[in-house]
């Protein structure tokens, strides 16, 4: 199994993004190619790690390399692993209306069990804007 974590900009900023539309689609092609993982947008940029079975996160990340939706595209570790680490699919939104400690609180359940190498992104995303060094 591989698993991969990448970080991108929206060409679409705010609500205006799809995201519904966005997680819909990935929920419906990760089903079919077995895929696990964690997507996390503010609207303006996207982190992401996803997992599963070679050839499946290949062509799921193909995909996504050719997604008009999104660019500067910033792939951050491409690994095998031996165990899936997300057993199942999330997206996190955080409209300007939501509050901000329940919204770090539902993205933390997921994370908790991840390696550091995938949570230090998410938090790092979430608490100062950047991922940090």
């Amino acid at each position: 199994m591989r698993q991969i974590l990448y970080v991108s900009t929206s060409t679409v900023t705010g609500d205006k993004a799809d995201l519904v539309g966005i997680l819909e689609q990935s929920r419906h092609n990760n089903a079919i190619d077995g895929i696990t993982g964690l997507l996390w947008s503010d609207g303006t940029r996207f982190l992401q790690v996803i997992e599963g079975p070679t050839a499946s996160i290949d062509s799921t990340f193909e995909r996504i390399l050719n997604d008009h939706r999104h660019h500067g595209l910033s792939l951050q570790h491409n690994i095998s692993i031996r165990d899936r680490q997300f057993g199942g699919w999330t997206m996190a939104h955080r409209r300007a209306t939501d509050p901000v400690d329940a919204y770090d609180a539902r993205m933390r359940r997921p994370l908790a069990g991840a390696s550091d190498a995938v949570r230090s992104p998410f938090l790092s995303l979430m608490a100062t804007g950047t991922l940090g060094t």
